[in-house]
């Protein structure tokens, strides 16, 4: 659905609507904004632009960011926590299409 389309009921449910600047994302994680433009460079999440361009982040993204921090701060460098969250996420959505398949 069209962002610009959805009720405000719809982006509350919608876990891909980017409800969250840039500091109130950072600071929901407990993190930098250098932190989330660093998963923007990687091409983990790629935020919404405000229409003053200012970063905006979903719900979704935020969980990734999120799992992106859990395994960096066990130790697991960016490029590499980077890419498995994208195989976790890859894998979750093949099993979601094998149960929907059934």
């Amino acid at each position: 659905m069209d962002p610009a389309q959805q009720t405000a009921d719809d982006k509350f449910d919608d876990d891909d609507y980017p409800a969250y600047t840039m500091g109130r994302a950072a600071e929901m994680l407990g993190t930098t904004p250098a932190f989330l433009r660093s998963l923007g460079e990687a091409k983990l999440i790629e935020p919404q632009r405000s229409s003053g361009g200012h970063r905006r982040y979903s719900r979704y993204q935020l969980r990734l960011a999120a799992r992106a921090r859990e395994l960096i701060d066990q130790g697991t460098a960016l490029d590499a926590a980077c890419r498995i969250i994208i195989l976790e996420d890859q894998l979750q959505e093949a099993l979601r299409l094998n149960a929907e398949r059934r």
